[in-house]
C-alpha cells in the first residue's frame, strides 16, 4: 500500500469547517490589534447583561451559516417565510465569517442556531472551545456530496496510482475515506471509527491512490488537475462544474447530516422549541426534494 499526501491550510469560510482556538493578542506598537480586539468582543456580545432574542417573545431569531453558502441560505429563507408563522416565531438568516465566530454567537445566545454542522464536526468545535455550549437539536438535511472526474466517466475508469482530492480538515477527510471505501477504492481496517477515520487508518489501498488535501474551493477549481476528487456538490455547482462530473455519489449517511445546532442554555425557551418544530416540519422535507434553489445540493433526510 503506498499513500503520500499534501496538505494546504484550511479555509475560514465555505462550510465553516476550519478550527480556531482561542489565541492571545500580541503585542503590536500603537496598541492597534488591541483595540481591535476589544471592538470585536463588544460586537460578538453584545447581549451580555441582557435577554438573549432566544428568551424573548416576538422577537426574531437569526439562524447562521457561513457567509456565501446560497443552498443554506435558500433554506433558511423558506422556513422563514413559509414555516415559520405557523409556529409563531419570526427568523431570518444571517452568514457570518468563520466556524468559530457563528459557533460562539449561538453558544452566547446571540443568535438561535445554525443549520449546516455534521455531528462530527460539532464534536470538534466543542472540543476545540469548550467554553462553547451548543448541542445538534435534529438533522435537517443531508448534503450533496460525491466522487467528481473531469477525466473518468466512472469509478471503475480511475487507473492504478491516481491522485485523488480529499477536503482539509479532518471531518471531510473521514467523510470522503468512508465515499472511497463505499466505493470499493479502499478498504478502512476493522473496528475503526468511520466518522473520525483518517489516512492511517487504510487498510488496503489496491490502486495505490495518491491523496491530495485542498481546501473547498481549491480543490474545485483543481479538478483538471486531478484525477478525481471527492468533495460537496455544492462548491461544485458554484464553480460552474457541470453535475455530469459527479462520477459517484451515493446518500450520505446519517452521521453526517447538516444539523440545526441550538445553544444548549436556551433549548427549553419558547422560541427554541418552536423553532426546532419550524425545521422539523414535513414542508421542509418537501421543499428540500422540490425545489431547485437546492437541487442536488441539500437532499432530504427522510427519502
Amino acid at each position: 500500500m503506498t499513500i503520500t499526501e499534501e496538505r494546504t491550510t484550511p479555509p475560514a469560510d465555505g462550510h465553516g469547517f476550519t478550527i480556531q482556538k482561542k489565541k492571545k493578542w500580541p503585542w503590536v506598537a500603537g496598541g492597534l490589534v488591541a483595540v481591535v480586539a476589544i471592538a470585536a468582543a463588544v460586537g460578538i456580545n453584545a447581549n451580555a447583561g441582557t435577554k438573549s432574542p432566544n428568551e424573548i417573545a416576538g422577537a426574531t431569531l437569526t439562524v447562521v451559516t457561513a457567509e456565501g453558502n446560497q443552498a443554506e441560505q435558500a433554506l433558511v429563507n423558506f422556513v422563514a417565510e413559509e414555516v415559520a408563522p405557523k409556529y409563531g416565531i419570526k427568523v431570518a438568516f444571517k452568514g457570518l465569517a468563520d466556524s468559530t465566530t457563528l459557533n460562539r454567537a449561538v453558544s452566547t445566545g446571540e443568535v438561535a442556531a445554525t443549520v449546516y454542522q455534521h455531528k462530527l464536526w460539532l464534536s470538534q468545535v466543542l472540543e476545540a472551545n469548550p467554553d462553547f455550549k451548543e448541542e445538534a437539536a435534529t438533522p435537517v438535511f443531508r448534503w450533496g456530496f460525491g466522487i467528481w472526474s473531469d477525466k473518468y466517466k466512472s469509478v471503475e475508469e480511475i487507473p492504478d496510482g491516481a491522485t485523488i482530492s480529499l477536503y482539509s480538515d479532518p471531518a471531510n477527510e473521514a467523510q470522503g475515506l468512508w465515499l472511497l471505501e463505499r466505493a470499493g477504492l479502499i478498504t478502512l481496517k476493522d473496528g475503526v471509527n468511520k466518522w473520525q477515520a483518517t489516512q492511517k487508518d487504510i487498510a488496503t489501498n489496491p490502486k495505490n491512490i495518491k491523496f491530495k488535501l485542498l481546501d473547498f474551493a481549491a480543490q474545485s477549481r483543481s479538478l483538471p488537475d486531478l484525477d478525481a476528487a471527492v468533495g460537496y456538490t455544492e462548491y461544485y455547482v458554484a464553480a460552474k462544474i457541470d453535475i455530469s462530473k459527479q462520477i459517484y455519489a451515493p446518500p450520505a449517511p446519517d452521521e453526517f447530516a447538516g444539523q440545526l445546532t441550538i445553544g444548549s442554555k436556551y433549548k427549553d425557551t419558547e422560541n427554541i422549541k418552536n423553532l426546532v418544530k419550524a425545521f422539523q416540519d414535513p414542508a421542509v422535507q418537501e421543499f428540500l426534494r422540490t425545489d431547485p434553489s437546492v437541487k442536488d445540493l441539500l437532499l432530504p433526510v427522510d427519502n
